[in-house]
């Protein structure tokens, strides 16, 4: 994650070079990752945007994981519990669009994925289980490493359920300041009692940002 000195994440008016700003991708794909997920609210920037959806009324369609045809390297995960977004496209830069669902979805929007070739998963009745998320995507996608790039709520879910194995942070030499943004971890629950942090590397990038990288350790 790219974050200030202060810990925001909206880096739209944040004075860098062109070269800082390509850290964030440089750092990513140094990692070789299978896969990588964001939250509804990210994700809305690479689909029609999201809201609740409307569209034509289809037979009824058993409610069970979808994968589209065709073989796919890497995949783009899409947290979207209710089935908000409007994707008219199944692919973000060459990964794979997967939708990650709950029951509560119409099958209406299963069958405008569908239309797409927007593969789905199901991952809870009402509420998203992330823990069990992760098991699928290992399983049906044969997914090993993952980086979580979404916004501050996503990431404090992930924090919270203690599946976070190692994060990997930019720090820009900017103080943001701004009342009401994102930071790295929304929420509004305390992280798992006593979790700490292994720092693993620091090292110093383009625009005097600095890469830290830290590994999760046992509760002190």
């Amino acid at each position: 994650m790219l974050m200030s000195l202060d810990g925001r994440i909206v880096t739209t008016n944040w004075q860098m070079s062109k070269d800082g700003r390509a850290e964030y991708e440089a750092t990513g794909a140094s990692f070789n990752a299978d896969a990588w997920m964001c939250g509804r609210v990210t994700m809305a920037a690479f689909a029609k945007g999201d809201g609740a959806f409307s569209g034509h009324h289809h037979p009824a369609i058993q409610k069970i994981d979808y994968l589209a045809p065709g073989k796919h390297a890497s995949f783009a995960i899409a947290i979207d519990a209710a089935g908000k977004l409007n994707w008219q496209t199944n692919e973000i830069g060459g990964d794979h669009v997967v939708a990650v669902l709950t029951e509560k979805v119409s099958t209406d929007y299963l069958a405008a994925l569908q239309s797409h070739e927007v593969s789905y998963l199901f991952a809870g009745r009402d509420e998203i289980d992330l823990s069990f998320l992760l098991d699928k995507l290992a399983s049906k996608l044969q997914i090993k490493t993952l980086l979580l790039e979404g916004g501050g709520n996503i990431n404090g879910s992930m924090l919270r359920a203690g599946l976070i194995d190692e994060l990997s942070i930019l720090v820009a030499p900017i103080t943001d300041g701004s009342s009401g943004t994102p930071t790295l971890f929304d929420t509004l629950e305390a992280a798992p009692i006593g979790a700490r942090w292994k720092l693993r590397a620091t090292e110093r990038r383009s625009d005097d940002i600095i890469w830290l990288r830290y590994s999760a350790s046992s509760p002190v």
